[in-house]
């Protein structure tokens, strides 16, 4: 409902989570870039993970100390069109970065780019960093692994990451083709959001122990970190609905993201060690970029794409139905819709941002709060 949110200025939130990270001890130009790459997420309407996460997933992680505020990118293995490179625990999104910057480098050079990271941390919506592919005028693909979350067709205990794979492609339209979304039918991000505004989740997102829908989502949330619950597959529960195919992607971008860097998986990306103590998170990603001159001129490239996505939008729709969309379309139209709105910022999310400046004495009012 209108009244559950407040629409709070892009520049305002960006500019706040920038000092908010400073305060913790990250960089100036490591926090723009991650305040960017949170404040992208908002600007395309995804909720899940954009400043609604700014706290519980990166300002809570930092001051706990488990993951740095001073990112060390070290590039431990190179050759002309890839290397390895190792964040040791530090900034996602500045890891993120770096690593396509990279990525695509190589592929002006070469053709292609490929950057497998190490010791890496949440990096915010994998679409950013094939946007910035895009923007270059290439292809850009990325994954990434993450803590267990999801359950393998017939199982119930949560193994695989919600591991996104993720691409990007230019168009002769106003925003590129972007594809960017888990290999579960939803993700924590999601399930935080039905959290804070206190909904039901649907059937069929989250598996219990007994092989049956669980749906209270602050229930959920607990029972993903203790193991008594599993988000689904892509596909959803068995194989009557092709689960399996969920499961199967989500395991390949679980080994891309571990075995090119070997790196941890599965359940060593928990967050806890055999003790019960929190840890790194130690989560691997991969980024590829691929220049299109090598095969076609780039704008006919673009051309053929934009060709192909209104060929699809133009098709006949199902009754009823008013609009066919392609990726990338829906997050155009949301920027359109926020771009002189700004984020949603709800009830939760207003104590938050209130705790924080406090806590960090930065000098921000924002407009959801009462005159004194």
């Amino acid at each position: 409902m209108e009244e559950d949110f407040v629409w709070v200025d892009f520049d305002l939130l960006e500019n706040f989570m920038k000092d908010g990270f400073k305060a913790v001890g990250v960089p100036e130009e490591d926090a723009k870039i991650c305040a960017r790459v949170l404040i992208t997420s908002d600007k395309r309407g995804i909720d899940s993970h954009g400043v609604g996460r700014f706290k519980s997933i990166y300002m809570d992680r930092l001051k706990e100390g488990i993951q740095k505020p001073v990112t060390r990118f070290e590039v431990v293995r190179e050759g002309p069109t890839t290397a390895v490179v190792d964040g040791h625990h530090g900034m996602g999104q500045v890891i993120g970065h770096r690593s396509m910057e990279i990525a695509i480098e190589k592929a002006r050079k070469y053709g292609m780019g490929m950057i497998a990271a190490r010791n890496s941390t949440h990096y915010g919506i994998a679409g950013y960093y094939v946007m910035m592919a895009t923007e270059a005028g290439m292809i850009g693909i990325t994954g990434t692994n993450a803590r267990p979350s999801i359950a393998p067709t017939f199982g119930v205990e949560n193994m695989l990451g919600t591991n996104p794979l993720t691409f990007g492609m230019p168009t002769d339209e106003p925003f590129p083709f972007v594809l960017d979304c888990a290999t579960s039918v939803a993700q924590r991000g999601k399930i935080e959001t039905y959290a804070r505004l206190g909904k039901k989740l649907p059937e069929g997102w989250v598996i219990g122990k007994d092989g049956k829908s669980k749906t209270d989502p602050d229930q959920v949330l607990k029972d993903l970190v203790s193991g008594e619950a599993a988000l689904t597959p892509l596909g959803g529960i068995g194989e009557e609905t092709a689960g399996y195919k969920g499961y199967g992607y989500a395991t390949v971008v679980e080994i891309l993201s571990a075995s090119l860097q070997g790196g941890p998986f599965l359940k060593a990306l928990s967050g806890y060690d055999d003790r019960g103590n929190r840890i790194p998170y130690s989560l691997g990603h991969f980024f590829i970029a691929i220049d299109i001159e090598p095969f076609i001129e780039v704008e006919k490239f673009k051309k053929i794409t934009g060709d192909i996505l209104r060929g699809l939008r133009n098709s006949e729709k199902a009754p009823g139905e008013k609009r066919i969309y392609t990726a990338g379309e829906k997050e155009y139209e949301a920027w359109l819709y926020r771009k002189n709105r700004g984020a949603k910022v709800d009830r939760v999310l207003q104590k938050q941002f209130i705790q924080i400046r406090d806590e960090y004495n930065l000098p921000y009012r924002f407009p959801f709060e009462t005159s004194a």
